[in-house]
């Protein structure tokens, strides 16, 4: 049998002295509650804690980080259950999928993606042997057996994960029927929701029109104004507020802003929802929309999140097949510096926003979001993001923005998940980074050991929940 392979030490520095201190460091933070202030979990598993269906519907079919290393390999979508737009059949034997999944873990040697799931097999479902096409039966047989008890239903697990909150993100038109449940049910883990408007302010979104009318519909708004359509997003706002939120999340193609007389505002929304706006003036829309966005939460006070930078269904194929979120976005070079200028002319200075920052281009780490961030009281830092959320990124991300931003610029972790197994994985990783980073400040002589024990909490804990005002 060869086993998995979760060291105590895993992560930190080869020197040993180094090394002592961040194992010292993390043993102060490792047992500490988990704030997952952003993050795609259903909100359905904390509302109806169902079981879990089986391994493969649980650890393979939901999740683009497992089934887009696959098809790059040739595998395809149809042979791992992933759902066809069109109806089409694909497999369905669970077992199968799984063994063709455990038959190709080699292909995730390295990566987070090996270290997420090997720790969710050994510390959830009590694995010690490697995953590999001889043990995959034992797996899948282990694995469903543990979901089919009520220890492993999304409750449980969300308290034995120590969760203290977690954010999950919706569009204005959901009715956040599953948040209402949650609450009302009486169960004591906090779930909330996130703002994310992607569908109604994003005129090259399929169905951008019809979403609108929705929009108004819902509101009473009438959304084909300009006044009104900002109208109902503060309609909804307000609804999401009431129900938990603390935030909004855009992930628009740049974080290009703008800031546009209401008559040019008209003009841009009429294009928009009679089907003829072109490129240009769908981005500057969107521009205009984050703008927006901002100056309501100057007034409602939800942290407003901006995720640029990824080219969005690059495949068009699998877009066409699959829909959204197959594992096709690609990174594209991102400009903040220009981009952001219009809203932070407006609304930089103001004490009563905040607007986290993330990127997928860490050119831009030291040179635009470090500076930016270390000036403009409005700014903070998101962590290392999508591909670059790994122990290489997290300290690409600390050694370039520190000198800069500093710590207290940077709002700790949040995992940005669909994968529920994967949470106290990606935090504990983000933990042990950081704690690595501390001590080799200290052993430099940079930092005192005192402040490093001082900021290992901040960082994994405390700097989150007063970013996201938790």
């Amino acid at each position: 049998m060869k086993p998995i392979d979760l060291h105590p030490d895993r992560l930190f520095p080869a020197d040993p002295s180094v090394r002592d201190l961040a194992r010292a460091l993390y043993a102060t933070v490792q047992d500490l509650p988990i704030v997952s202030p952003h993050g795609h979990t259903d909100p359905q598993w904390y509302a109806d804690d169902p079981a879990f269906p089986d391994a493969a519907g649980l650890l393979i079919t939901p999740d683009h980080y497992v089934f887009r290393m696959l098809y790059s390999q040739g595998i395809p979508m149809e042979d791992l259950g992933i759902p066809r737009r069109d109806g089409k059949p694909v497999e369905q034997d669970s077992r199968k999928i799984w063994r063709l999944f455990a038959s190709n873990y080699h292909l995730f040697r390295g990566t987070p993606t090996r270290m997420w799931l090997d720790h969710a097999f050994r510390t959830v479902f009590g694995m010690e042997e490697r995953l590999s096409a001889e043990s995959a039966d034992r797996y899948f047989d282990r694995i469903n057996a543990a979901l089919a008890t009520p220890a492993f239903r999304p409750r449980a697990l969300f308290e034995r994960f120590n969760i203290e909150v977690i954010a999950t993100t919706e569009s204005p038109l959901d009715p956040l029927a599953h948040h209402r449940k949650i609450r009302d049910s009486g169960w004591k883990g906090r779930v909330i929701t996130a703002y994310r408007p992607d569908p109604v302010v994003d005129p090259e979104f399929e169905g951008f029109r019809d979403n609108v009318a929705q929009l108004g519909a819902l509101t009473g708004e009438n959304t084909a104004t300009w006044a009104g359509y900002l109208a109902a997003h503060r309609n909804r706002r307000a609804f999401f507020r009431s129900m938990g939120a603390t935030s909004t999340d855009h992930g628009h193609p740049t974080a290009r802003t703008a800031d546009l007389a209401p008559a040019e505002c008209q003009r841009l929304l009429d294009r928009a929802l009679a089907g003829t706006i072109d490129a240009e003036d769908a981005e500057l829309f969107r521009a205009q929309i984050l703008t927006e966005m901002a100056a309501m939460s100057v007034d409602d006070g939800l942290v407003m999140q901006i995720h640029p930078g990824s080219f969005r269904n690059h495949n068009p194929q699998l877009f066409r097949d699959y829909g959204r979120d197959k594992g096709a976005d690609i990174p594209t070079p991102t400009d903040y510096v220009h981009a952001l200028r219009p809203l932070l002319g407006k609304l930089g200075n103001e004490r009563n926003l905040t607007v986290i920052l993330f990127t997928l281009d860490e050119t831009s780490y030291s040179r635009e979001l470090a500076p930016l961030a270390g000036h403009y009281p409005i700014l903070k830092l998101g962590p290392s993001w999508w591909f670059h959320d790994s122990p290489e990124g997290m300290l690409r991300f600390r050694e370039q923005v520190t000198e800069t931003a500093g710590f207290y610029n940077t709002v700790g972790f949040n995992d940005d998940t669909r994968a529920f197994l994967s949470i106290p994985a990606r935090h504990d990783v983000a933990r042990r980074i950081d704690c690595r980073f501390l001590a080799t400040l200290v052993r430099e002589h940079r930092l005192g050991e005192d402040e490093a024990f001082e900021l290992a909490p901040e960082l994994a804990y405390r700097l989150a929940k007063r970013a996201y005002r938790l």
